[in-house]
């Protein structure tokens, strides 16, 4: 039986979801929590309870079945943000932008620094 609080985290959890994970172009993989069952149509999921970290279930040898990769990018992003001493929410968004910058670049190059400073725009001439 779900409480109302159960339901509000699911309720949740869903509308993040569908806001985010296309239907039909991916499987969503999660733990076992219980708000996840059922907010998209291809899933699966682990089992810590078990200690179940990582599954192989088409037989290939690559354990495709895990959520190391978002509580990873958490994992980092924590501790990107901790260097800073507390972030005000006001910038917090500007913050996890710089990182999501820096995590997708994989090395920092003068063009990753010019984009970070300047934007899209082409810059040819500095005063």
């Amino acid at each position: 039986m779900s409480t109302p609080g159960t339901l509000w985290v699911k309720l949740t959890t869903q509308t993040i979801i569908e806001g985010n994970v296309p239907r039909g172009s991916t499987i969503l993989y999660t733990d076992e929590a219980s708000n996840y069952g059922g907010v998209h149509p291809r899933h699966a999921s682990v089992c810590h309870s078990v200690k179940e970290w990582a599954r192989d279930d088409d037989g290939d040898g690559v354990r495709e079945v895990h959520c190391n990769s978002c509580e990873g990018a958490g994992t980092g992003l924590r501790t990107f943000l901790r260097t800073f001493r507390g972030v005000h929410k006001y910038s917090l968004a500007d913050y996890v932008a710089t990182y999501q910058t820096m995590a997708n670049a994989k090395r920092m190059s003068p063009a990753v620094v010019r984009r970070m400073c300047f934007g899209d725009r082409l810059y040819t001439h500095f005063s």
